[in-house]
């Protein structure tokens, strides 16, 4: 069983999800319509499974408003990954502040303002 985060990230590992959630970021949708620009290059099942992921994932609620399917967006599956993001980002933004500051301690004791040779 996979984590939410990692189900997250792995709906949003492919363009035509990725497509698909930025469709749906504009309002809610029904499956015809979302399948619509893939028909040309893939089958309505292999739009449906997309779908599926991002259901699974969290990131796509269905409805059923008689015989339609309406899709919304769900964005707190993208709230979640982008808060991990931001504490790696964070972190990583402290490691390479303190190389830097170290990087620039010792071309100040080597003599040259960028610390490589004349």
């Amino acid at each position: 069983m996979q984590d939410k985060l990692t189900r997250t990230f792995a709906a949003l590992a492919d363009p035509t999800r990725r497509a698909m959630l930025v469709r749906l970021s504009r309002g809610e949708a029904t499956v015809s319509e979302l399948a619509q620009p893939f028909l040309g290059t893939m089958s309505l099942p292999a739009v449906t499974k997309h779908l599926k992921v991002l259901e699974g994932a969290g990131l796509v609620t269905k409805g059923r408003n008689a015989q339609w399917r309406p899709c919304q967006l769900n964005p707190e599956p993208l709230q979640d990954a982008v808060d991990w993001m931001e504490q790696h980002r964070i972190a990583w933004e402290d490691r390479l502040d303190r190389l830097d500051a170290y990087l620039k301690t010792k071309a100040q004791s080597k003599g040259t303002p960028d610390g490589l040779p004349d």
